[in-house]
């Protein structure tokens, strides 16, 4: 006895063929094609301006990576922060206030260094309750033993 098996028509082989070549080559077309921004990866002229630079980039979290700097960061978006960093700070803004423009920008998660604001104080204010409730169970346990 002989398998039976199912052929499948040549249309619809050629269109699977077709399909499959398509889903596989789709990442190629995802690729950035632009060049990086000029002061991405050029220093400043003033070796002051760009130790100020640096020393911001340093503090500024890459959004893609998000686990490096945008001093460290090799993404795109990080070369992109650097580049704007770099020129604001050649035309004589204020570090902070590159910082708040970014922050405004892109959200307060962009900043290693972050600000007590509304929305954020919780985060500073529950460690500090957790440490007092542990400290007064701890006190209350082992604290006046008789």
């Amino acid at each position: 006895m002989t398998a039976i098996r199912p052929v499948l028509p040549a249309s619809l082989r050629r269109s699977l063929l077709t399909l499959l070549v398509l889903c596989l080559g789709a990442p190629l077309l995802a690729q950035q094609s632009l060049p990086p921004a000029p002061f991405a990866n050029r220093q400043l002229d003033d070796p002051a301006q760009e130790a100020v630079a640096l020393e911001l980039m340093a503090t500024l979290r890459c959004l893609e990576c998000q686990s490096q700097s945008i001093h460290d960061s090799d993404s795109p978006m990080a070369g992109d922060m650097r580049h704007q960093v770099r020129i604001r700070v050649a035309a004589g803004e204020n570090p902070e206030s590159i910082r708040a423009w970014l922050m405004e920008r892109y959200g307060d998660y962009v900043s290693y260094e972050p600000q007590m604001s509304s929305t954020t104080w919780p985060l500073f204010a529950v460690p500090l309750l957790i440490l007092l409730v542990a400290g007064a169970i701890f006190w209350r346990r082992f604290g006046k033993r008789t």
